[in-house]
């Protein structure tokens, strides 16, 4: 298995495809960085040899990807709230960031929906006793 940018990444895909499993890396940039390093991109990584994996190594280097990435996004997130921007707000509350609507929507953001009934139910009963 070949580990690249601290990832294992998995032998039996095509490397364009398994070059996508380090964070901060995704097809287009997979595929730019083959094209750099000459290497086919429909070969599989168990057939790469160990000079091909060398070049992918050197070439992702050139990259902000995996910790040094998410340490920038967290970075960046952290001063939006500190300067108690609009997106720095929003980010804080945890609710959408880039103008979409809450009305209907957003339960990725939000949550769970919670059961109106269950409460009300519950509250009942703590009065009939």
């Amino acid at each position: 298995m070949a580990r690249i940018a601290g990832v294992d990444i998995p032998r039996d895909k095509p490397i364009w495809i398994a070059l996508s499993y380090i964070y901060g890396i995704g097809p287009s940039l997979a595929m730019r960085i083959l094209a750099k390093t000459g290497i086919n991109y429909r070969k599989r990584t168990r057939e790469l040899t160990d000079e091909e994996i060398q070049k992918i190594r050197q070439e992702v280097e050139n990259y902000k990807v995996e910790g040094a990435l998410r340490a920038e996004i967290q970075r960046n997130i952290k001063r939006l709230i500190d300067i108690n921007c609009y997106r720095g707000i929003r980010h804080k509350l945890g609710l959408p960031v880039r103008g979409q609507r809450t009305r209907h929507n957003a339960r990725t953001r939000k949550g769970p929906r919670g059961n109106i009934f269950a409460r009300l139910k519950k509250k009942r009963q703590g009065q009939q006793v």
